[in-house]
């Protein structure tokens, strides 16, 4: 199997030099990461190892991901899709709105990571460390984008509405990577996330038999 590769996203705003070295740093920390766990398995893959193999210290590696599960789940995208977020049309119907991000976030993983987004997705289902610390970070996320529900909607974004609202989508997101890995990544994803938004817009019926 090809060694799973992560790249910085190419639409990302002009950065300075600095973060532009911190992005180069923390891509080649989860290169070196998503490759060892290929060649001898998650539990075997030690931080000296990833930063022997990223050839940073172990100090770096701590630097940027606090845990070796935050390596793992982390990734560049959050800044560009929420950038993105708040400059859709303001008269754009907020569910629209909403559709055209999250595609764009289940396709930047799909399309230009594939081989990363399904590690990333089998090894939230077979690894508790991981799902777990996902769980955690899913309320990072979720107050994150929280901020663009609020100016969206006009809700005051600590209101329990924006907060029930914020994370049923990021809860919805993380259910869809752990349902298509359970089934042996047979799904589209963007079909997934299509039936996931459905649900959430507007609710659970019925299945007719």
């Amino acid at each position: 199997m090809t060694p799973a590769r992560t790249s910085p996203p190419t639409d990302l705003p002009q950065l300075g030099l600095r973060e532009r070295k911190k992005i180069k740093t923390r891509t080649a920390i989860r290169d070196a990461t998503y490759a060892l766990i290929e060649e001898q398995g998650y539990d075997a893959t030690t931080i000296e190892q990833i930063a022997e193999r990223a050839e940073v210290s172990p100090s770096t590696v701590f630097r940027y991901f606090p845990t070796k599960e935050d390596i793992v789940l982390t990734d560049e995208y959050d800044a560009v899709l929420l950038e993105e977020l708040r400059s859709r049309p303001a008269d754009e119907p907020w569910p629209d709105s909403l559709r055209y991000i999250m595609r764009k976030a289940v396709g930047l993983g799909a399309d230009q990571e594939p081989e990363v987004t399904r590690l990333r997705s089998h090894l939230m289902v077979q690894v508790p460390a991981v799902r777990a610390r996902m769980v955690e970070s899913m309320a990072v996320t979720g107050k994150l984008l929280a901020e663009a529900v609020s100016a969206r909607t006009g809700r005051p974004q600590d209101s329990l509405e924006v907060r029930v609202y914020t994370m049923s989508l990021i809860g919805g997101l993380a259910e869809i990577s752990l349902y298509w890995a359970e089934n042996d990544f047979q799904d589209d994803l963007t079909e997934l996330l299509d039936r996931a938004l459905d649900v959430i817009e507007h609710g659970l019926s019925p299945e007719i038999s």
